[in-house]
């Protein structure tokens, strides 16, 4: 292959993220750092009745410092808020202001995961309902007495495609746009497409990220009957990744961005890289059982990106793991490191930052790659929280009690969803 016709490399010039434990780059990586947990008592909304007090909030979030276009603030949701303002911040840090990059070459890939009804948007037409029922009326006149009390654009709030569309309003991309909506594996999912859509030459930089928001009654509720929720209330044991005593994660919000462009396009503007991502990989469990699966999805997806980046598992310095926490997760996840690693899975630095700000569909995978671009810029892996007794089921290097200094500048981030949908992405410093 002639050096005119090779693949063109993609790297990472610009990055973005809205988390509990800071807004922004350097708030987020000093929180790491610091080993600066942001699960807490929740305080968006009353915990009675909920199965667990505990959540990581975003803290002191003003999205009007954030969002270009204030007037469309009133039909974003939560999770499109944290996902504009994070790709907002990329878009910053890459060096690209507004109209630095031809409209139709700029495009968007981004993730999202459920996003649940505020409450109050139906209060008043759950009481219209309410009394129509009190007065022995049937229920069939709720189309005439209570959708009058719904504004017309509350679906639009919902819809998991608005985070990309949002993102595309706000820089005024033209170019390929699109929603991946696969739970956890969102991101990394996002991140291969976009990949793609630079190599085949149908844009020359794209936006990437993923947002989610589990703090709302509704998704603490969907989480407990999926059984992911600890039991936890002190917030210092509540998210333990990997420690033989854990039992559940923590529901949390949050979004990560990143500015894609080929290698010779961020050369030839003199943009600072964070990293190349030179392989990224994706499979399936096939089954909802991960127990007997044995992360086979996951296997799948280390394996391809491992080929396709033309390395080997004694090339890895170290694994941002999903780590969400629960029993039957983690299990399955550290199955899937020793069959697609073999034994230098046991040695191989790993660190699960749900410890950090927990679990949140979409936008986790984000924000958790996020901490490994910023650890290969700083030559330090952040410790994983909580994590005090080894499960000699899982037999992992996790990293904990402090940082560790880096030497080898390749990472491997992982994602899996509770069906076994996984995604695993190869980056490496430059």
């Amino acid at each position: 292959m002639t050096a005119s016709n090779a693949v063109p490399r993609i790297v990472v010039t610009g990055v973005g993220v809205v988390s509990p434990i800071g807004i922004g780059r350097e708030a987020f990586w000093q929180a790491l750092l610091d080993g600066r947990s942001g699960i807490d008592t929740l305080s968006a909304f009353s915990s009675q009745g909920l199965p667990s007090p505990l959540a990581a909030e975003v803290r002191n979030f003003v999205p009007e410092d954030h969002i270009y276009n204030k007037k469309f603030l009133k039909v974003m949701s939560r999770d499109i808020q944290l996902g504009v303002a994070a790709a907002s911040m990329a878009m910053k840090d890459a060096g690209l202001p507004p109209g630095s990059v031809d409209p139709d070459r700029l495009g968007v890939d981004f993730g999202a995961g459920h996003i649940a009804p505020v409450p109050a948007d139906l209060v008043d037409a759950a009481r219209s309902f309410a009394a129509d029922v009190e007065d022995g009326r049937s229920w069939s006149r709720f189309a005439e007495d209570g959708l009058s009390h719904i504004g017309p654009l509350w679906l639009i709030k919902q819809l998991p495609n608005m985070p990309a569309c949002h993102v595309a309003i706000e820089h005024d991309a033209r170019g390929p746009n699109n929603t991946i909506t696969a739970c956890e594996s969102s991101a990394l999912l996002a991140l291969a497409e976009a990949i793609r859509v630079i190599q085949r030459d149908a844009a020359d930089v794209m936006i990437v990220g993923a947002c989610s928001s589990h703090i709302t009654p509704l998704e603490i509720a969907r989480l407990n009957v999926s059984n992911l929720l600890t039991r936890v209330d002190d917030p210092e044991l509540a998210c333990r990744p990997f420690d033989r005593y854990r039992d559940g994660t923590v529901a949390g919000e949050g979004a990560g961005s990143f500015v894609l462009e080929s290698y010779e396009h961020a050369v030839r503007r003199g943009a600072t890289i964070y990293c190349e991502v030179v392989g990224v990989g994706a499979g399936c469990d096939g089954t909802s059982d991960a127990n007997r699966a044995g992360g086979v999805g996951l296997v799948r997806a280390i394996q391809g990106a491992l080929r396709q980046s033309n390395l080997t598992p004694r090339d890895l310095g170290h694994i941002n793991a999903h780590g969400k926490a629960t029993r039957k997760d983690d299990f399955a996840e550290a199955q899937a490191y020793h069959t697609a690693l073999g034994q230098i899975a046991e040695r191989i630095p790993v660190t699960a930052l749900k410890s950090y700000f927990g679990h949140f569909d979409a936008g986790a995978g984000a924000v958790e790659l996020v901490g490994s671009l910023l650890a290969m810029r700083h030559g330090v892996l952040p410790r994983t929280l909580n994590y005090r007794n080894p499960d000699p089921f899982c037999r992992l290097n996790v990293v904990h009690d402090e940082p560790l200094w880096m030497t080898n500048p390749i990472a491997l981030s992982v994602n899996r969803t509770r069906v076994g949908q996984s995604a695993a992405a190869v980056i490496r410093a430059i």
